[in-house]
């Protein structure tokens, strides 16, 4: 939970952290609620767990601009998260990069 925690954390999240321990964890921000779970307790919700693959969801943080982007970009690689693609304009016009979580979720950046 913790390593997770701390991911979002630097994606600018507001996570108190005497959350790091517990079971399930909710992140009320800005018009949207993400929740985390251990294993243990999805476990017990769905009466089993198993390791996913491939692309299970997108969740995508807007940046006022292409130099925050990029700052944000450096700052999750210096932390020692996984960078998956190095930020770059996209056809579709937005400058975009994404980057890995502890739990190997894809994460967008998007300005």
């Amino acid at each position: 939970m913790k390593a997770s925690l701390e991911f979002y954390r630097v994606l600018g999240l507001e996570i108190p952290e005497e959350m790091n321990e517990d079971q399930h964890v909710e992140v009320n921000q800005e018009g949207f609620r993400l929740a985390f779970d251990k294993q243990e307790t999805a476990k017990e919700v769905y009466g089993s767990w198993e390791q996913q693959s491939g692309h299970r969801i997108e969740l995508a943080f807007v940046c006022e601009n292409e130099v925050l982007l990029n700052e944000l970009y450096k700052k999750i690689i210096d932390h020692g998260y996984v960078g998956h693609r190095e930020p770059w304009d996209a056809f579709w016009g937005q400058r975009y990069a994404i980057v890995q979580d502890p739990d190997g979720n894809l994460i967008s950046l998007f300005a």
